[in-house]
C-alpha cells in the first residue's frame, strides 16, 4: 500500500499511540476534580498546553483545545461576528468548506462578506485585500495554506495590513502547521485554527489561538473549562498524543524532505511525456511542498482515483471534508476559470515523513499505464 493523502490525515506515530494509551491506563481522571488523580490529569493537560503554546510563540492561556480544524474555524468565525458590532467580513474564494459554509451561514444573518479572488498560482493581490477593506470591516479570515493545491498566502504582509486598519486576522493553518513557522510574538495574528491528525496526531483534536484582547464569544458553553472559553471534559489522551506530535515535530526536516519528493515526483512525471499540467507552483517558497495538485487532460479524477485505488495507491482529488464527494473542486474553478475540466481532472497527491522515493517511483510507473 502506497498511502499519498496526507494533506486528509496522517498515520499516527507510534510514541503518540503510546502517549495516549498511558494516559487512558495510569491517569483517567477528570482534569476538574480535586483530588490526586484529577490533579495528575490536570498537570498533564497543563504540560501539553504549554508545549503546543511554545511551538507558535505563544502564552499557554492563548490556546484552547477544540475537537478539530473544523470547530476551530467555527468558533473562530462566529465568535469575531458576534462579539463585534461591524458586519463586513473579508475572506477568499478557495477557503476550506469548514470557514466557507460559515461565511454563508453569516451573509443569512445580514453580513457581508468579500471573496477575494486569486491568481492562477492561488494567492490573493495584497492590493486587492487593502482595497476590499471599508470602515464596517470587522475581521479577515484567509487560510495560510491552501488544503488543494498547497499555495501559500503572504500572511505577514496579510496580519500587516489588516492590523494597521485595525481589522482582525484569523487564519485556518491546518494545512500549514507543521510545515511553515510561526511565531506569534512576530506574527500579528489575531486567531488561528490548528488540527492534530496532519501532523500525526490523533483525531479529534485541534486547538485555536486566540490572541490576548481579541474579542471573544464562548462557541460552546457548560461548565467553563478551557478558560471558561470552549466548556466539556477536556479530551485529555488526545491532547496529550497531539502534543507527543508536536515534540516530533520538526518543520525544516520535513520541509526538507517534502521538498526532496515534490522534485522527485515531478521529475519523473516531466520524463514520462504523459499529458499533464501542475495546479499552482512549483516554487516552495510559495508553495507547500507537502502537496502537489495535478491536471491529467481528458481523463476525470474519479476514474484515475478509482484504478489508483485498485493498485493500492491512495490519493485523492480535493478536500477529504467533502464528505466523500467527487464534486468539482470549488478551488480549481476559482484559481482557473477558462478551464473548467481542471475541476474534474485532477488529483492531489501529499506527503509524509513515511513516504520514500520509492513510493514516487512506482506511482509514477502507475500513471504511465493509466493515464493515458
Amino acid at each position: 500500500m502506497i498511502y499519498l493523502d496526507n494533506a486528509a490525515t496522517t498515520q499516527p506515530f507510534p510514541e503518540v499511540i503510546a502517549e495516549m494509551q498511558d494516559v487512558l491506563i495510569n491517569v483517567y481522571g477528570n482534569p476538574s476534580s480535586v483530588y490526586q488523580l484529577g490533579r495528575q490529569a490536570k498537570q498533564k493537560l497543563n504540560e501539553a498546553r504549554r508545549m503546543i503554546a511554545h511551538s507558535i510563540g505563544a502564552k499557554d492561556s492563548e490556546i484552547i483545545f477544540t475537537s478539530c480544524g473544523t470547530e476551530s474555524n467555527n468558533t473562530a468565525l462566529y465568535s469575531l461576528a458576534y462579539a463585534q458590532e461591524k458586519r463586513h467580513i473579508i475572506s477568499t474564494c478557495i477557503e476550506h468548506p469548514s470557514v466557507m459554509k460559515v461565511l454563508k451561514d453569516l451573509e443569512t444573518k445580514g453580513f457581508s462578506v468579500t471573496y477575494l479572488p486569486v491568481d492562477e498560482h492561488g494567492i490573493i493581490s495584497l492590493d486587492d485585500l487593502e482595497h476590499a477593506i471599508t470602515s464596517e470591516t470587522s475581521f479577515a479570515t484567509i487560510m495560510a495554506v491552501n488544503n488543494e493545491v498547497g499555495s501559500i498566502q503572504p500572511i505577514e504582509q496579510i496580519a500587516e495590513i489588516l492590523h494597521r486598519h485595525h481589522v482582525f486576522y484569523h487564519t485556518d493553518a491546518v494545512q500549514a502547521y507543521g510545515t511553515l513557522h510561526f511565531d506569534m510574538t512576530q506574527l500579528p495574528i489575531d486567531m488561528m485554527s490548528v488540527s492534530a491528525h496532519k501532523i500525526h496526531g490523533p483525531k479529534g483534536i485541534g486547538f485555536l489561538y486566540i490572541r490576548d484582547n481579541t474579542p471573544f464569544k464562548p462557541f460552546i458553553l457548560g461548565g467553563g473549562q478551557e478558560q471558561t472559553q470552549r466548556s466539556g471534559t477536556e479530551n485529555l489522551h488526545n491532547i496529550v498524543g497531539f502534543a507527543k506530535a508536536v515534540e516530533m515535530m520538526n518543520v525544516s526536516k520535513r520541509r526538507e524532505h517534502f521538498n526532496h519528493l515534490q522534485h522527485k515526483f515531478l521529475s519523473l512525471l516531466h520524463a514520462s511525456k504523459l499529458d499533464y499540467e501542475l495546479n499552482g507552483l512549483e516554487d516552495t517558497s510559495k508553495k507547500s511542498s507537502k502537496i502537489i495538485n495535478i491536471w491529467f487532460k481528458h481523463i476525470p479524477s474519479s476514474k484515475l482515483l478509482i484504478q489508483l485505488d485498485l493498485k493500492h495507491v491512495m490519493v485523492s482529488a480535493g478536500s477529504a471534508c467533502s464528505a466523500g464527494s467527487l464534486k468539482a473542486s470549488p478551488v480549481l474553478q476559482c484559481m482557473y476559470p477558462s478551464t473548467p475540466n481542471r475541476a474534474i481532472e485532477s488529483i492531489r497527491l501529499s506527503f509524509s515523513e513515511y513516504n520514500t522515493e520509492k513510493d514516487i517511483e512506482t506511482l509514477v510507473e502507475i500513471l504511465k499505464v493509466i493515464a493515458i
